[in-house]
């Protein structure tokens, strides 16, 4: 069965897609950027990195799953000058773990955004 998964502690979404979807023991995020949960778009690459990283554990957390879970990330970057930046504090939030993942250089992202992480993940 097929459950959307939604929280107010992560922006919500900015079109018609949910935050989550939860099928058969697996939660698929949709794309977060670095919109605090009031939605405005703040900072640097640095910051927007983080509030991304945020974003995405608040919405696993909903989901009853969590950034230990992950299986496969996806990000993408406006700019690939900035992957070293998003290594680092991807790393800082992963720790450890090391998931899968793509990084995919972008023209542009909604609302004008430094980044974009996408991710795959067991629930609980």
């Amino acid at each position: 069965m097929l459950e959307i998964i939604a929280t107010q502690n992560a922006p919500q979404a900015i079109g018609p897609y949910s935050q989550a979807i939860k099928v058969n023991g697996m939660l698929y995020t949709s794309g977060q950027i670095g919109l605090t949960p009031q939605g405005e778009l703040i900072g640097d690459i640095s910051v927007q990195t983080r509030q991304v990283l945020q974003n995405l554990k608040e919405v696993l957390k909903a989901g009853n799953s969590g950034l230990d879970k992950v299986v496969k990330t996806t990000i993408f970057l406006s700019n690939m000058e900035d992957f070293g930046i998003v290594n680092t504090i991807y790393a800082e939030f992963f720790g450890e773990h090391k998931p899968a993942r793509s990084t995919v250089g972008v023209k542009v992202l909604p609302k004008n955004a430094l980044v974009e992480i996408e991710c795959i993940a067991i629930v609980n």
